[in-house]
């Protein structure tokens, strides 16, 4: 420990940044409001949503969190890209189930499900009754 406490990784520095831009707020995120405007800023906030929204998805399939099957009804391209994997609206209807879901969300640009593919959903914790996109369960 140095004379102004401990240091910041780049990871926690990084992360720290990203908030910021996310939600607008301290420096880095009122100067990218700023320069891009409202609409693309929305952009830039939705493309960070999904990001955490993927790493939130690899802590809970790592700490054990139970799946469900869904089948692909339909998948449309948004446009963004969030490191070099492409953001998606997709539509999904749980195995067994009637209601149909839909999600804003990044899959990999390796294995883009297609309509009547089976992919894995798991229960967002933070949103009780909703899901999050968890793959097709195929490792890489």
């Amino acid at each position: 420990m140095g004379i102004f406490g401990r240091r910041k990784t780049r990871e926690e520095r990084a992360a720290e940044i990203a908030g910021q831009v996310a939600g607008g707020k301290g420096f880095y995120g009122r100067a990218t409001r700023a320069f891009l405007g409202n609409e693309d800023f929305a952009r830039v906030q939705q493309s960070i949503g999904a990001y955490n929204s993927g790493l939130g998805v690899q802590q809970l399939l790592a700490a054990g969190a139970p799946t469900t099957a869904a089948v692909v009804v339909s998948i449309s391209d948004t446009g963004q890209l969030v490191n070099h994997d492409p953001v998606v609206d997709l539509v999904v209807q749980p195995t067994g189930g009637t209601d149909r879901i839909t999600l804003h969300t990044i899959v990999s640009k390796l294995r883009i499900p297609r309509a009547g593919d089976q992919v894995l959903l798991v229960a967002d914790p933070a949103q009780p009754g909703s899901y999050l996109y968890a793959g097709d369960g195929v490792a890489l």
